[in-house]
């Protein structure tokens, strides 16, 4: 039996090597989220001959841009990222999809980057462990902006933190996660690292930025989306999909 798990790993560690292999150790759901979010591409149904036109917000080092790319051929994928560091790799590393113009990338933010697309522009917007980083109000309206740029049927897939809304139970799931990092990076002796994923922790679960997931996806009830989903909960991690009508 093939292991589609290992095919996957040995591609990304191929393309993306040392960023690939560093996130997979430290936080293997991630790189989990970052292959389902491909996978729902794969899935999203043809409704023309035309290539699809996807948007990806935060972009990174491009380990989930190569995981859309992969999915399927007939796709042209925008990739936006305003961290010029994280997407300079991304530009080496995806430098392949770029020559064959499947692969734009946009240095502006998310939300700058989207309010300059057309209104039903856009059949996928996909991201992974972007929008968790936004405070509240400016990723509400991020959100408004994807429902905009969406075509009728098009669809939103985002695998992120989705917190618990059992406070205790989220509680105890994220000091699961502290102790592993502690784990993993002290025994690698990458003590620079390990501080740095703490304070962005501590950025992630507070108030202004947490992503509740009952709030969440009320958000995107209340904004107009439909067939909205929440799947593949692992921990603090979950794949969000959601539909802007016909």
């Amino acid at each position: 039996m093939i292991d589609k798990k290992s095919q996957y790993d040995a591609m990304f560690s191929g393309v993306i090597g040392q960023d690939y292999e560093m996130l997979n150790l430290i936080c293997p759901l991630a790189t989990e989220m970052s292959r389902l979010v491909g996978a729902m591409v794969a899935e999203y149904p043809e409704r023309s001959t035309d290539k699809l036109k996807i948007v990806e917000l935060g972009g990174g080092t491009g380990i989930t841009t190569l995981s859309i790319l992969t999915a399927r051929e007939a796709t042209t994928v925008f990739s936006i990222d305003n961290e010029p560091t994280m997407q300079s790799q991304a530009k080496k590393h995806l430098k392949k999809w770029a020559d064959e113009e499947r692969l734009f990338f946009c240095s502006d933010d998310a939300l700058t980057a989207l309010e300059n697309l057309a209104t039903d522009s856009v059949d996928i917007v996909a991201s992974a462990y972007t929008l968790h980083n936004f405070q509240n109000t400016y990723r509400q309206k991020v959100i408004e902006e994807i429902f905009r740029v969406l075509k009728p049927g098009g669809q939103f897939i985002n695998g992120d933190r989705y917190s618990l809304d059992d406070i205790s139970g989220h509680t105890r799931v994220v000091q699961q996660e502290v102790s592993g990092y502690f784990k993993i990076l002290t025994k690698a002796n990458k003590l620079d690292l390990l501080e740095s994923w703490i304070v962005h922790l501590f950025n992630d679960e507070s108030e202004n930025h947490i992503m509740r997931e009952s709030l969440a996806l009320n958000q995107l009830r209340e904004i107009g989306f439909s067939q909205i989903n929440l799947s593949h909960r692992m921990e603090a991690n979950a794949l969000v999909t959601a539909i802007k009508p016909a």
